[in-house]
């Protein structure tokens, strides 16, 4: 094909893309922010929600180990459309559990019921993870991944953050009403509705031919075998032990603000998102600073902030507090280390390989991410309200898990791109300095000219 011609399609699905994660945004806001708010409102007990978090890590990763071999077997659309579709149908049960408590019948059996369906919807959801990260790395040049997976995480933010508060609003609206669960009810629709529409879009994306050879295979144990020698193994060890220390405490926070600060839905929202808002007044600046001087660089000095945020929820229950210090460190920090995790991935790993390299990175991180959510759900049913009560204990405790992980692991990793050096603070300083330029205002301006190339016919 002629190579002007799979530029323009490239173009074109990137566009795409950006349209496609809008609605799987609004899928998150109307669904997935709202699954353990749903798990409290029919009376889950805090261990029970812990394990959310805990089958959420484990799950999610195994079926991406197994997913990741139908890239060499099916064409990675394929996948993802199917993985999509069936996806899509798990909110339909999820609004018969609300119904079915709403109206009294089988109420102590339903928070179990609801974690099975959960456990379907995460198999489901990342069937199709693999390919599409190997998909968009073929549409995005290696050169600009940085700006642009910081554009396209920029709107889909913007989007997040006005559907998921939003949908606070109306939810207590129906709260005040004592009609909760239906308002459960039709976010769960909307969300089912939203991911429909994400897998039509994704149907008129085009896909790159991609060559998988039995070269290019290796498998799980192999991998693990060899990464305490690789650059990308030892990120991808970094990245287990921090998501093991990071998820003793995670999954607690909704139970925090629901029950023991007894936030309404608006508030806890609100709060929950307001990280986001400041991810997305740096998500840009983060990806100029990767493109131009690493994504270790990023990570690195993104990586210590992380390791104190558990502990900066505790310290004061006032809203106005969460709202801006937890939230403007958090939100800083996370857009950094997230933005420039993926892009690190890119970096490390051959594009033949990908697909596998991102499965096995994610199972190690879902492996860590379920001992830490299964050891919250141990520690909030074993720790004995004292001086402190049981949640504020593993918050610290958190915290202190998170500081070694982060002082362990992140000096053993390496650029591998040839970037520029910072040679000290005040060339730092003034890189920050000229990069700030764009006010919040121009943000927004941004968000608005980047919606109107997406949706331009």
């Amino acid at each position: 094909m002629n190579p002007r011609r799979i530029e323009a399609l490239k173009h074109r699905a990137r566009r795409l893309s950006i349209r496609e994660g809008i609605f799987a945004t609004a899928r998150g806001s109307f669904g997935d922010y709202y699954i353990s708010p749903f798990a409290i409102a029919i009376n889950a007990s805090s261990s029970l929600i812990a394990m959310f978090s805990a089958i959420s890590g484990l799950l999610g990763p195994l079926t991406q180990l197994f997913s990741s071999r139908l890239i060499g077997k099916y064409s990675r659309k394929s996948v993802i459309l199917k993985s999509v579709f069936l996806e899509s149908l798990i909110w339909l049960p999820m609004i018969l559990v609300a119904f079915l408590f709403q109206k009294g019948i089988i109420t102590s059996s339903l928070p179990f019921i609801l974690f099975a369906i959960f456990s379907v919807y995460i198999i489901l959801a990342n069937v199709g993870a693999p390919a599409w990260f190997s998909w968009m790395g073929d549409i995005v040049d290696k050169n600009k991944r940085g700006q642009w997976f910081s554009q396209r995480n920029l709107i889909t933010g913007f989007v997040s953050i006005i559907l998921a508060i939003a949908a606070s609003f109306f939810l207590d609206a129906f709260k005040s009403r004592n009609i909760t669960l239906f308002g459960f009810i039709i976010l769960f629709f909307l969300a089912f509705l939203a991911r429909i529409e994400s897998w039509r879009i994704l149907k008129k994306q085009y896909e790159p031919k991609i060559k998988i050879k039995k070269g290019d295979y290796f498998s799980f144990w192999s991998f693990v075998k060899k990464a305490p020698q690789t650059n990308f193994g030892k990120f991808t060890i970094f990245r287990a032990v921090l998501s093991f220390a990071g998820s003793i405490s995670a999954p607690l926070l909704a139970v925090y603000l629901l029950r023991n600060l007894g936030f309404g839905y608006k508030t806890y929202m609100i709060v929950i998102m307001a990280g986001t808002v400041f991810s997305l007044i740096v998500l840009e600046l983060w990806g100029k600073i990767a493109d131009r001087y690493g994504n270790y660089f990023v990570l690195k000095i993104t990586a210590i902030p992380i390791a104190f945020i558990p502990v900066l929820w505790i310290l004061s229950p006032s809203p106005i507090y969460l709202l801006t210090v937890p939230s403007i460190i958090g939100g800083v920090a996370w857009a950094g280390f997230g933005l420039s995790s993926g892009n690190f991935i890119y970096d490390n790993v051959r594009q033949q390989k990908r697909g596998l390299a991102i499965s096995y990175y994610n199972m190690l991180n879902g492996i860590g991410t379920f001992f830490g959510a299964g050891l919250s759900a141990i520690l909030i049913r074993i720790i004995k309200p004292g001086m402190l009560k049981p949640i504020i204990v593993i918050f610290i405790i958190g915290t202190l898990a998170r500081l070694l992980a982060v002082l362990w692991g992140v000096f053993k990793i390496k650029e591998t791109r040839n970037v520029k050096k910072i040679r000290n603070g005040k060339a730092f300083n003034h890189l920050l300095l000229k990069e700030m330029k764009p006010t919040i205002l121009e943000e927004f301006h941004q968000i608005s000219s980047i919606r109107e190339r997406v949706f331009e016919k």
